[in-house]
């Protein structure tokens, strides 16, 4: 399989079915905010965390190039098979949610984004997904997106924010509040 092809040169691609749109459709830009958010999470597993976080990023990932098939995918197409996002999925980051709060102090203000650069990278990440959210929100709102993308990437940004507080608890990292001048 040649890794260039040249179809895409003259600024249009082709979403799974064959439908050609402009690399600057909507529905481009999120499958591809969703790729960069994989990437972040590639970069957060690539770090010295845990084995189950990084067991963890790996399940994330998966969903993620599922998330993009199906956002790559033209709407009302039913030809082309791939995977789905199922209700399991959301439960699983909240799951995984539930037991790495089960492990930190209580938040009594907001936290700013920092303190080591893995926690630094969560909160990149964190902030990418909720830039995914929007882009297929809004998608959702000219064509028909799956509900469970938008469900999952709130919960995923979630996931991302309490990664993060954990990860600085493992580390020894002070978090700072966020105190607001008045």
């Amino acid at each position: 399989m040649k890794i260039y092809t040249k179809t895409g040169d003259k600024g249009q691609t082709s979403l799974f079915g064959g439908k050609r749109v402009a690399k600057h459709h909507i529905r481009i830009d999120a499958y591809g905010t969703v790729d960069e958010l994989n990437s972040y999470i590639g970069l957060i597993r690539d770090q010295e965390i845990a084995q189950e976080s990084i067991k963890t990023l790996l399940e994330i990932q998966d969903r993620l190039f599922t998330m993009g098939s199906l956002l790559a995918t033209e709407s009302g197409n039913n030809k082309v098979k791939i995977p789905l996002l199922i209700n399991s999925d959301v439960t699983f980051l909240e799951n995984e949610i539930d037991k790495m709060n089960e492990q930190l102090p209580e938040m009594k203000s907001f936290i700013l984004p920092g303190g080591n650069i893995t926690v630094s990278f969560c909160h990149i990440a964190r902030c990418v997904c909720r830039r995914a959210e929007r882009i297929v929100s809004q998608l959702s709102e000219l064509e028909i997106v799956d509900e469970m993308i938008i469900i999952y990437l709130n919960r995923l940004s979630d996931y991302l924010f309490v990664l993060a507080r954990k990860i600085a608890k493992d580390k020894g990292i002070n978090e700072t509040p966020w105190k607001a001048r008045m």
